[in-house]
């Protein structure tokens, strides 16, 4: 079933994959030609580090210099899952991948297929199947409706979460937490005994050292707005994302999630492009508590939001 991908992504093409957070564009981690296609095909800023795939913690001294009891205990409790680490980088590691910065960022996904792949393939860079800025794709359909129905892409229909990995570096202490998802600081302190830092600015940094935090991310055509604390007025032309809030009067625009924050966040990018779709003006969204806040999901889907919002 993957031969033919498997060849494309040896002859220096790109191919985009399931993983269990979103649909990622592969390519050769150690072709620079490759991995340039990859910029070139999303319209990324050279400045935006990529997260290299692999189908084994043992490929993990390829590309990292220091790998620390803290990194092993991480390794064994969340890979493969939706987890990117940050590592000090070897040398030989390409310039094109990270950005220029000394560390590299690398994740084994769960996914069967995307595990399938990369043990045929050897490791892959692989961002967001998207083009730069858009929702991420959580489908199939979502990758051809950028790069066009021509594009190689393994069809597995939909990914499992929804939002992309959480990203901690590891590379010197206090470790950091770039980008929040699915496992959060809680869970890994628990796992090495160490507080984990938030990082609320890496959006000011000058080289981003994670994918996601310096550019416009995951928003869609339609202007992302917070539901005003004030109460909700409904207009026409908008989507209206509800968790928790009575819905005042039924509509087939207000999706309520009542309470189910994973399949919120399952569906997230897919109605961001559904209201592409209908040529919708607003995608309205009802904000989140406190006391929801230290849900990791929903972290997730605050650190999203907010970025397509802005």
């Amino acid at each position: 079933m993957l031969d033919r991908y498997v060849n494309l992504l040896e002859s220096g093409e790109v191919v985009a994959f399931p993983t269990e957070t979103v649909y990622g564009l592969g390519a050769d981690a150690k072709n620079p030609d490759a991995i340039q296609k990859v910029f070139d095909i999303k319209g990324r800023p050279a400045d935006n580090p990529l997260i290299v795939h692999i189908s084994d913690p043992n490929q993990v001294k390829y590309f990292a210099s220091e790998i620390s009891d803290d990194a092993h205990k991480l390794m064994n409790a969340f890979w493969p899952g939706p987890l990117t680490l940050i590592f000090k980088k070897k040398p030989q590691v390409l310039d094109v991948i990270t950005a220029g910065l000394d560390t590299v960022a690398l994740r084994w996904p769960k996914h069967p297929l995307s595990q399938e792949l990369l043990a045929l393939s050897g490791p892959l860079v692989a961002p967001s199947a998207n083009s730069s800025g858009k929702p991420s794709p959580t489908k199939a359909e979502h990758v051809k409706e950028d790069f066009g129905e021509d594009f190689p892409v393994v069809d597995a229909g939909e990914t499992e979460i929804g939002l992309e990995s959480t990203v901690l570096d590891i590379s010197s202490e206090p470790y950091t937490i770039y980008r929040p998802g699915a496992v959060s600081s809680d869970a890994i302190k628990k796992i090495i005994g160490k507080d984990v830092r938030q990082d609320k600015d890496s959006s000011k940094n000058e080289t981003a050292k994670s994918p996601g935090t310096k550019y416009s991310h995951y928003a869609p055509e339609a202007k992302v707005r917070w539901i005003s604390s004030s109460g909700t007025t409904f207009v026409d032309d908008a989507l209206y994302l509800l968790h928790s809030r009575p819905v005042p009067r039924k509509n087939s625009r207000v999706i309520h999630y009542e309470g189910d924050f994973n399949n919120m966040a399952h569906e997230l990018y897919d109605r961001f492009r559904h209201a592409d779709h209908q040529q919708l003006e607003y995608v309205f969204v009802e904000p989140f508590s406190k006391e929801q806040l230290q849900n990791p999901i929903v972290q997730a889907l605050q650190n999203r939001i907010s970025k397509a919002v802005s």
